[in-house]
């Protein structure tokens, strides 16, 4: 038997140890060995061009042509995309977009579908 505990996020039992954290593979959510629950009580709020907020799993549309780096292809205006992730850093959106690929997408560049 494991003596790591379940995630306390989604009861997943093959979390496994990192460092001085607990990583949940199925659901990405990592916690302390310690128990402490310091930083992850703050979640950052990401909203879209028209200030509605986003969370992992919504849809999206572009509202802008946007090009992609190093690339001749453009994602054009209206393109829809379902099932976003909320990441951190410049670019605070990845998703999948058909006929493309994996992307990061800044925010200010898309709104909830």
């Amino acid at each position: 038997m494991s003596s790591i505990p379940a995630c306390p996020k989604c009861a997943s039992e093959y979390a496994y140890a990192d460092g001085e954290m607990y990583i949940c593979p199925e659901c990405a959510h990592e916690w302390a060995k310690d128990g402490s629950q310091a930083n992850t009580d703050e979640q950052r709020v990401v909203r879209d061009a028209y200030g509605n907020t986003l969370v992992d799993g919504d849809a999206i549309t572009v509202i802008k042509d946007l090009k992609v780096k190093g690339s001749s292809l453009v994602v054009k205006v209206g393109t829809k995309v379902k099932n976003i992730r909320i990441i951190e850093g410049d670019h605070d959106i990845d998703c999948k977009i058909d006929g493309i690929g994996a992307m990061q997408l800044k925010s200010e560049f898309v709104k909830k579908a």
